[in-house]
């Protein structure tokens, strides 16, 4: 089968690359003519474990190709995925401006049957667009060629991206014919060998699925996060509650963890998205604006700590940062809690030294020199006042508190990630802070 993913961001490449692991032939296509450039050459765009190698592998073996043209590859494809962005516009819903500029470029040169595909991440309603502005441009040409559209959803964690396309819990399609359900089972038929969990629903369901799914793990963060905070005030330990609440199989006990708040490319987005698509239908999602506010509010929960120890007095302190991106194994930054934080304590003119294992580069495209970068986690708290772990890197898990009661002014520790323990730093010397 032949199938072309137009998109290189973490969905389009991961994707054509599993696809192309697995024995399918996949052309990805991007505008930006220097990305497909470095990716013929074995540069990847974006960090993610495990996929620099399989790119390579399957591009040497032919099975993966790269493209600027979707328009010559499409005579020869079965399936056109679209993977490309749909940023947040200005009131917050999906962009989709991306994505129905492929569907009318399919339109304006298709001459067989294809199934269409939004692997994107968009609103319900989003594959009638597409449906329409296919048909429109087929119509200009006077053709009555058959095709379909579908909806299929990524649910990929950067980070572990790759073995969560090769190993899915689920695939969800949302499909509207049986020709298209049959291509597209035999497509994720080699992704199912151990797992048959293939959902077939109509395409809005599928829509909603993504959304409701980011949504409800947002709202598990905000929740836990609100708890924390009432914690501290009550004198409980939000890490027994945790634990409490998590052993009840009806709740269970991922994403219970308290911290500084949740970022990257899914789930502010898709909150966001998802109100607005409620909005737009007459309708408030009163618990998703509260998930979106406590968020907020939770980006600055380290500052406001550093700031009532030091008593609001902050300027000319030399603040620690260790871990930059939004979550481990990744160098996505996209709203990530780092930011806030650092722009807060600048503007409390402190002195910011940070250190992350993979997010340095990412950080200066994004601040420039407003920090100091250092080459290692230890560089990074030399003279330094307090440390704060904003990100549950490995490399941070089991640092030698000995070596930063040496490089440290101050030991104070403010852990945004609850990765410490307690007692442990307190015999050491250090004053610790913690969520919750």
């Amino acid at each position: 089968m032949n199938i072309a993913i137009v998109g290189t961001g973490y969905v389009g490449l991961v994707s054509g690359t599993c696809f192309a692991e697995m024995g399918i032939n996949v052309t990805c296509v991007d505008i930006d003519e220097d990305k497909i450039s470095k990716l013929k050459l074995g540069y990847m765009p974006i960090f993610e474990p495990g996929l620099d190698d399989m790119v390579v592998r399957n591009h040497k073996a032919g099975r993966l190709n790269f493209t600027t043209n979707l328009t010559s590859v499409l005579d020869d494809v079965d399936v056109v995925f679209s993977a490309v962005g749909t940023p947040p516009d200005e009131d917050g819903s999906a962009d989709l401006r991306y994505v129905l500029d492929v569907a009318r470029t399919v339109g304006k040169n298709m001459n067989k049957y294809l199934v269409f595909v939004t692997k994107s991440t968009v609103p319900v309603g989003t594959a009638i667009k597409v449906k329409a502005a296919i048909q429109k441009e087929l119509d200009k040409r006077g053709l009555d060629i058959e095709f379909d559209v579908a909806s299929n959803p990524e649910f990929l964690k950067e980070g572990a991206a790759v073995q969560d396309f090769l190993r899915p819990d689920r695939v969800v399609v949302g499909v509207e014919t049986e020709r298209a359900k049959e291509i597209l089972t035999r497509l994720y038929k080699p992704f199912m060998l151990q797992n048959n969990l293939m959902i077939f629903t109509d395409i809005p369901s599928a829509e909603m699925i993504k959304y409701a799914a980011n949504s409800m793990l947002a709202t598990r963060i905000s929740f836990m996060n609100d708890i924390a905070n009432l914690c501290e005030l009550v004198g409980a330990d939000v890490n027994m509650v945790r634990k409490g609440i998590g052993s009840d199989t009806r709740i269970g006990q991922k994403f219970l963890y308290p911290g500084c708040g949740y970022g990257g490319s899914c789930f502010p987005k898709d909150v966001k998205a998802l109100i607005k698509t409620a909005q737009h239908n007459g309708y408030e999602m009163e618990v998703l604006q509260a998930v979106e506010r406590v968020n907020d509010k939770q980006k600055s929960i380290l500052f406001n700590k550093l700031h009532k120890h030091f008593q609001g007095v902050l300027k000319g302190k030399t603040i620690s940062i260790w871990g930059l991106s939004f979550k481990p194994e990744t160098d996505d930054m996209r709203e990530a809690p780092s930011l806030v934080l650092i722009d807060l304590l600048l503007q409390a003119g402190c002195k910011v030294k940070v250190y992350d294992p993979i997010s340095m580069e990412e950080c200066k495209r994004k601040i420039g020199d407003k920090v100091i970068y250092s080459k290692d986690m230890y560089e990074a708290t030399v003279d330094s006042d307090a440390l704060m772990l904003v990100t549950e890197w490995k490399e941070f898990r089991v640092p030698s508190w000995d070596v930063l009661k040496k490089s440290m002014n101050n030991y104070f520790v403010f852990d945004g990630r609850n990765i410490y323990d307690s007692k442990e730093l307190i015999e050491k010397g250090f004053v610790y802070y913690k969520i919750g």
